[in-house]
């Protein structure tokens, strides 16, 4: 999906902005909570007790003590805004979730079920709407500006799982359905850290490749649960029967997910943001493949498995909507170390040579 055309922007200019949709919803916003991501600095102003209430529990392991924010947004909660803009549906025809426009000062995307606004550019950062009944969306919201900044400073946004052991960390990526956050959780049950799940972002610095996370749980099928004894709180115990008298076909194919609580799974202090990136793990077995393979390789050698590690920019970003840009893929990883693994389905195996690539047994 396209921009907004220039001449229907400047046509728009005297007519509405970021600011004057924000300030129909201005109110007081009292309550706060001070974060502390990868290094950044973020505080999230809202009239909504309960919001910030949820927004510390998901958020706990990363709780500052304040500062001037590097990043600075406000949830206001109440009515979606009473505004008539030209909004462009983003999504599938006919099934669109969100909606946009790109208005002089900014962008408005609007979440068509839930009626949440969000606003940001020039004028701010701003969720609008039922916030309150909608934490979940918000803290997306959230970590949506926080990718964007760390995007506007070079990062590339990655589809991948990330783990950490030490100061070396791995990003594991490959093609939906091929247990990212699976082998992710079997490593942490091992004693790896957790970084990130699904999505990261990397970025080439002084001292080489780094991983940054972002904060959003794991989501996980019932034969990833039933696998790791760390994740049998849960499910209750007549659904770890029911699950585990599947045929192991039929549960590798069953898709009902359960959001993985780090903390309380695995113990506080099991996150890491930041990690120096030691390499690319691309998932490329399949059920039924055989003998797990792996080999060294990258991605100068194999393109075939770039487009398992790129993510397309969304409407939340304010580079998107667009695909991803392979080049700038290629110049960032094309050198990196990925170890490939193929044939069939082997999380111990795997799990094995990530810990040894990692360097716990150096």
């Amino acid at each position: 999906m396209s921009r907004i055309s220039d001449s229907s922007r400047d046509a728009l200019a005297g007519a509405a902005s970021c600011a004057a949709v924000i300030a129909g919803s201005q109110v007081a916003s009292p309550y706060a909570l001070e974060l502390n991501l990868a290094g950044v600095r973020l505080s999230v102003r809202s009239n909504s007790p309960s919001l910030i209430e949820s927004l510390s529990r998901y958020y706990r392991e990363f709780a500052a003590d304040g500062g001037e924010p590097d990043l600075l947004v406000h949830a206001v909660d109440g009515p979606s805004p009473a505004v008539a803009l030209p909004f462009v549906p983003h999504g599938p025809a006919g099934a669109a979730k969100e909606e946009y426009v790109d208005l002089p000062d900014g962008r408005v995307v609007r979440k068509r079920r839930t009626g949440l606004w969000l606003v940001f550019g020039r004028a701010g950062n701003y969720i609008l709407g039922p916030c309150a009944e909608r934490p979940q969306q918000v803290a997306n919201c959230i970590n949506a500006r926080f990718v964007d900044r760390e995007l506007a400073r070079g990062a590339r946004l990655i589809h991948a799982a990330g783990v950490a052991l030490g100061e070396r960390g791995l990003a594991l990526a490959g093609f939906a359905g091929a247990g990212k956050s699976t082998l992710a959780l079997e490593l942490m049950r091992q004693g790896a850290d957790f970084v990130t799940n699904d999505r990261g972002l990397v970025s080439r610095e002084a001292g080489g490749l780094f991983l940054t996370g972002v904060v959003r749980p794991p989501r996980v099928n019932p034969g990833t649960i039933l696998a790791n004894d760390c994740l049998h709180g849960l499910l209750a115990d007549g659904e770890q029967q029911a699950y585990a008298a599947l045929a192991p076909g039929d549960l590798w194919a069953l898709e009902r997910k359960y959001d993985v609580p780090i903390a309380a799974c695995f113990g506080h202090g099991r996150v890491r943001l930041r990690v120096r990136l030691a390499g690319l793990v691309i998932l490329a077995w399949k059920p039924g493949g055989g003998a797990m393979r792996a080999q060294w390789t990258d991605l100068s050698r194999r393109e075939e498995y770039l487009p398992a590690v790129t993510k397309d920019l969304g409407v939340l970003f304010a580079g998107g909507p667009r695909p991803a840009e392979l080049d700038g893929y290629r110049d960032l990883l094309g050198r990196c170390p990925v170890l490939a693994i193929a044939g069939g389905v082997d999380f111990t195996g795997a799990a094995a040579l990530c810990l040894d690539v990692l360097g716990r047994n150096a």
